[in-house]
């Protein structure tokens, strides 16, 4: 019996060394001794279906598919001499939640059977599942689940697995290439109309942009700046004077205002939200933060330089990769950067914005004194930007560029990843409980991905309210265009052949880094405009090509395989409920409006027993459970890239019974940018959020804290 268990525990050893080799960093015929500490020795799951790699000394390499992750904790628990089960497989603590919805494919299959009834032993024994299987067998399968489909496994770099790699990356440089000229030309073609009435209006000696809502204000804007930038010539030049006359009482303009402009001038139209900053008498530091997965993403803290000392460069350095660490709260408030320079009553409440698709948070920076982010710090707020990862410098821990491994992730990881590290990072630095989180567009989904009952729920009790701009959690009519249709159709084999398996057409920087700033946010403009069915009739169109500054940045193509791939939002229509659903619901509010019009006068009130009834009944198919943060939604009535309409009606009837509205509006005029970007949006949204973050702020933050700019009549808000 002895020399039976040790055999059997001498073949799980093998077995484990040959798992932990097929998810280490490198394959032990290329590891020295610097990368022989990181072979894969645990999987640790963050939700049940999120796990991350663990490996010898202590870094992290990103998720690998459940069966896999499960794979590698058995053996190693049999070697350990370890019962498996659930404990093994959520290392973490995290428990496997039971979805009460119609998404059981998404559940885990068990450690003995695959979702196809194979075993675990059979399965490895695919090509695909080999370490030295090459990219072609491991490709995603035609058929996925249809609301997060399995990334495919990349193991560590082989000879095979190289050369695969080159010839994705050459393959999609032409191709992708070939995609983005169609849409370079689309866009050009449909600007031929414009230009010729433009020309037209020229010769009629008519202004062309005196149809424009906004035209009287935007010269008005645009004077103003001029004046300013001949005021900044001057006073740079009497400093210069003074400097070489050694005159020390020299007067300088504005020294007694409470945000004294560092910059000034012509606007060189740069990648840079610093200097956009001190523009307007404020400044930015950076953080790097580690996501649990190992990627090293940046935050950025806008500051009052005059009341704020920046942190050094050692403190503003990533940290180990783990989320809301023991005693942040308490720390923070001593230690942090942000927490250890304010007392009480004087503290500002933290608040994190999240960008959208394609963009960095500099879309928050953009406008001058109207950036919604610049506007919330003026405003008494302390405002962090999040960007999520790769963003303009793709950096991880353990990877660099060129591993496919770094690039396979979607919206799903941004959200249980990205967003609780650069939380957790913000509240440990300013040692509150909690923060109000704005997302736009993209950043609104990956928060309404992160806060569902099967991923992070837990995370709403660290949010106090999410004001949602733009949210995308519906599609909109412009889904269905040719270009979009074509990534939809083809097969998720050949999404890879023509936009390959690392960043999604990195030529587009390539562009942004080579082209001067004026030609790139014309031509940006141009394309993007084309792209989502966009006009810049609301935006400052002096500041229109800084605003394009700030994208696009690096993606992963999986992630936009998420987006545009055939069985995913694109097809589904939706972020967390697939097309029956969807279609089931639209059933159900049909049939209650056509009740509602058929009934001539009111029905008697229903029971509360009926009531109940009908809730549970609604609820059935809840997204969320009783963790969830309030929301505010700013919903553009004109969208037509999301449908935030139907979003509102879902709340509206009770289909989230734990969901509570802090404030819904529909801004009837406005497109999907023009709730970060009009001309006129700190009016429609910013002095409302203002509002919504210090009504739904706790009421110890805000004894602690100082009342924000005109909201000394807010009163705290009660569910």
């Amino acid at each position: 019996m002895t020399t039976k268990v040790a055999k059997s525990k001498a073949e799980s050893a093998i077995q484990f060394a040959q798992q932990a080799e097929r998810l280490s960093l490198l394959p032990h015929n290329q590891a020295s001794e610097e990368t022989g500490a990181a072979t894969a020795v645990e999987a640790k799951f963050i939700t049940p279906l999120d796990n991350v790699i663990e490996t010898a000394n202590g870094g992290r390499l990103p998720a690998v598919p459940p069966l896999e992750a499960q794979k590698l904790n058995r053996l190693k628990a049999e070697v350990e001499g370890l019962h498996p089960n659930d404990d093994v497989t959520l290392s973490n603590g995290t428990r496997r939640q039971k979805q009460e919805n119609n998404h059981e494919s998404a559940e885990l299959p068990t450690d003995e059977e695959t979702s196809d009834g194979e075993s675990l032993k059979e399965k490895s024994t695919e090509p695909s599942a080999r370490a030295e299987a090459p990219l072609r067998i491991s490709v995603p399968s035609s058929r996925t689940n249809p609301l997060f489909p399995p990334l495919p496994l990349y193991g560590p770099p082989t000879m095979m697995r190289n050369l695969h790699c080159l010839g994705f990356r050459i393959s999609s440089f032409f191709l992708s290439l070939a995609f983005l000229g169609v849409i370079v030309l689309g866009s050009a073609f449909t600007s031929i109309p414009l230009m010729f009435r433009h020309v037209g209006l020229r010769l009629t000696f008519r202004n062309p942009n005196a149809r424009r809502p906004f035209h009287k204000e935007e010269e008005r804007r645009k004077d103003a700046r001029e004046e300013a930038a001949e005021a900044w010539k001057h006073q740079r030049r009497r400093r210069s004077i003074s400097v070489k006359s050694g005159d020390s009482e020299e007067e300088e303009v504005g020294q007694d205002e409470e945000y004294e402009p560092t910059e000034g001038g012509k606007d060189p139209l740069i990648c840079d939200v610093g200097y956009y900053a001190r523009r307007v008498g404020l400044d930015i530091e950076e953080f790097k933060v580690q996501t649990e997965d190992g990627f090293i993403i940046t935050l950025w803290h806008v500051y009052n330089p005059k009341e704020y000392c920046p942190a050094s460069a050692e403190r503003r350095d990533y940290k180990k990769p783990e989320v809301f660490p023991d005693g942040h709260i308490s720390n923070g408030k001593v230690n942090g950067t942000s927490g250890s320079q304010y007392t009480d009553g004087e503290r500002r409440y933290p608040v994190l914005l999240i960008h959208g698709l394609l963009q960095s948070a500099g879309a928050y920076c953009a406008n001058d004194d109207d950036s919604l982010a610049f506007y919330l710090c003026k405003s008494g707020y302390d405002v962090w930007l999040g960007n999520n990862r790769c963003g303009f410098e793709p950096q991880h821990q353990m990877l660099n560029y060129s591993d496919p491994r770094m690039w396979a992730w979607n919206i799903r990881q941004m959200g249980v990843m990205d967003l609780p590290a650069l939380i957790s990072r913000v509240l440990t630095e300013t040692g509150f409980e909690k923060l109000g989180l704005i997302c736009h567009s993209q950043g609104t989904t990956q928060t309404f991905v992160a806060l569902a009952k099967e991923q992070r729920p837990d995370l709403g009790n660290k949010i106090s309210v999410f004001c949602a701009l733009a949210p995308a959690v519906y599609a909109g009519p412009l889904i269905g265009k040719m270009y979009f249709k074509f990534m939809r159709v083809i097969s998720p084999g050949m999404f890879r052949v023509f936009f390959g398996i690392h960043a999604f057409i990195p030529f587009m920087m390539t562009m942004h880094s080579v082209l001067p700033g004026k030609l790139y946010g014309a031509l940006g403009y141009r394309v993007f405009s084309f792209l989502f069915n966009w006009t810049d009739d609301r935006w400052e169109q002096d500041l229109r090509d800084r605003l394009f500054q700030f994208a696009p940045v690096y993606v992963s193509a999986e992630s936009m395989r998420w987006w545009l791939g055939r069985e995913c939002f694109a097809e589904q229509k939706c972020i967390l409920a697939t097309r029956e659903e969807g279609q089931q619901e639209d059933e159900e509010d049909e049939n209650e409006n056509y009740y509602v019009r058929k009934t001539s006068h009111p029905t008697e009130p229903s029971s509360s027993e009926s009531e109940e009834d009908d809730g549970q009944c609604r609820g059935r198919t809840a997204w969320y459970d009783e963790q969830v943060p309030p929301f505010a939604l700013w919903i553009a009535g004109s969208d037509d890239l999301v449908d935030g309409r139907r979003l509102l009606r879902r709340f509206e009837r009770g289909r989230e019974p734990h969901v509570r509205i802090v404030q819904s509006k529909v801004i009837e005029e406005y497109e999907h940018l023009d709730v970060i970007w009009a001309m006129d949006s700190i009016k429609q949204v910013g002095s409302e959020v203002r509002e919504v973050l210090w009504k739904t702020a706790s009421v110890s933050a805000r004894k602690i804290c100082r009342t924000p700019r005109d909201c000394e009549k807010v009163q705290a808000w009660e569910a």
